[in-house]
């Protein structure tokens, strides 16, 4: 809390060396900006700039990290006392400390003798660090705000390159931007390669990739009785290709069909009302996708095929009848059949773009030859943007391999190999998430196969989207 009173108050101070550097600026001037080199508002940023931004980067490093810095000083000279009690005891211990110096209530564990008097002395000690540090940190943000001011105000002048210096201040920012965005999908990629070569030196990558048994049910202590485990993934991705496959069949149609009717059949007005309609299925969680899958579709697909079987039993289809009256809520067709629902707006706005994006000249000939609308569609407008069609159903197929809320509440957790859409599957994210429920350990095979389900997906999605953007870029350089 004192961190964003600090910041609040280095705005504050920020936004009045704005005003005053401004004014200087209106001052050389004479009153009038018109002899400057850059706007008055251009010197007041600069001056805000130097004021803030250096002040302001420090106050954020020390609500980030300074938790860590306190803590390591804090457990620099660990006490006998504590050493000799469990790791848990321990990690209670610290967070205990920490309470008290905060005034809060400490855990319910009641520690006694040697080991309370040491976690009294830790608590004064915790205080201290922590008040020490905030001192420190504000008063070195007030030292660069001050010296930030005293070094940009004298150097204002009527020459003075202000514009250009925001602008690199812009620059600076963006490349920091970018350079973040690249670091954090290094540290994923990383993260997952580093877990996932753990993974494999337990688990053989051939048993892995084309094993046909998963059941990552092992023992993580020596206190447990489990089976040895079998990590072979095939009938995960035979669900997720699965539901993948229900989901586009539902998806491409709808979506293609509606691409092609809102943007040339559609009137203005029906567009205007239709389209945003239609998106508002995008803004929609898929937590309540999954709640209409497993409330309304899977029971209504269940009633239908229980009674076709009923119409079955007796006659030539006996055992079809028998197999479909034990149909459950929980199957693929229910999964693939909502996420299908889910990328409708997705594989429709896409379209639409592109099918927009197709020049108009390749309509106007078409019609000038005599061809109707519906065969201007089939043979000139969509052979034009079938690439870019192809790149937005793609993406929609990354889209789907990637849903997991829909797939948990909707196909069940039972990991099949089958292609039969009545069958409960599962798939990789469902997977993922399921391993990495709960009390895990992180030395456990059966922990590790999530990054190795992960960075499987990874490669594939990555794969898809480089064949989708290559599509998509090919098409734009052809018709833009």
């Amino acid at each position: 809390m004192t961190v964003l009173i600090a910041l609040a108050l280095l705005a504050a101070f920020s936004a009045g060396v704005y005003l005053l550097g401004r004014k200087r600026a209106v001052a050389l001037a004479g009153g009038t900006s018109v002899s400057l080199h850059s706007l008055p508002g251009y010197h007041g940023t600069w001056v805000a700039l130097w004021a803030g931004a250096p002040a302001a980067l420090i106050l954020l490093m020390f609500a980030v990290f300074g938790g860590r810095i306190e803590e390591a000083a804090l457990r620099a000279e660990t006490p006998a006392a504590v050493m000799e009690l469990p790791a848990e005891r321990q990690q209670v211990f610290w967070s205990d400390a920490h309470a008290i110096a905060r005034g809060q209530a400490p855990s319910e564990v009641a520690w006694e003798g040697a080991a309370k008097a040491a976690l009294d002395a830790k608590a004064v000690e915790a205080g201290r660090i922590e008040t020490i540090g905030l001192v420190a940190v504000v008063a070195l943000a007030g030292v660069l705000a001050l010296c930030g001011f005293l070094l940009a105000y004298p150097r204002l002048a009527k020459d003075f390159r202000a514009r250009n210096r925001v602008e690199g201040w812009t620059d600076l920012l963006l490349i920091l931007c970018s350079t973040l965005a690249v670091l954090t999908t290094l540290g994923i990629v990383l993260s997952l390669v580093w877990e996932s070569i753990r993974f494999f030196q337990a688990v053989s990558p051939i048993d892995f990739l084309f094993g046909t048994q998963w059941n990552p049910q092992i023992a993580m202590r020596s206190d447990q009785v489990a089976a040895e485990g079998a990590f072979g993934a095939v009938p995960l991705f035979a669900g997720t290709f699965l539901v993948m496959l229900i989901a586009m069949a539902v998806a491409a149609p709808v979506g293609l069909f509606s691409a092609i009717y809102l943007s040339e059949y559609a009137g203005k007005a029906t567009r205007a009302v239709v389209k945003p309609l239609l998106e508002i299925l995008a803004g929609v969680p898929t937590v309540v996708y999954g709640f209409f899958a497993a409330l309304t579709v899977g029971p209504t697909f269940r009633a239908f095929f229980n009674w076709i079987g009923g119409l079955l039993i007796g006659g030539p289809l006996d055992s079809l009848g028998q197999y479909l009256i034990t149909v459950q809520n929980q199957m693929a067709l229910t999964a693939g059949v909502v996420m299908g629902i889910m990328l409708i707006p997705f594989v429709s706005s896409l379209s639409d773009d592109i099918i927009n994006a197709v020049p108009q000249t390749l309509r106007d000939g078409s019609y000038a030859m005599g061809a109707t609308k519906s065969e201007t569609v089939k043979q000139v407008i969509l052979p034009a943007a079938l690439p870019g069609v192809v790149g937005a159903l793609l993406l929609a197929v990354s889209r789907a391999i990637g849903e997991t809320m829909i797939v948990t509440m909707a196909a069940g957790l039972q990991a099949k190999l089958t292609v039969n859409p009545l069958d409960t599957v599962t798939t990789v994210t469902v997977q993922i998430v399921t391993l990495l429920t709960g009390d895990q350990e992180f030395d456990s095979p059966k922990t590790l196969a999530a990054f190795g389900l992960g960075l499987t997906l990874f490669v594939v999605t990555l794969a898809l989207n480089i064949v989708a953007l290559g599509i998509v870029r090919k098409y734009r350089e052809q018709y833009d």
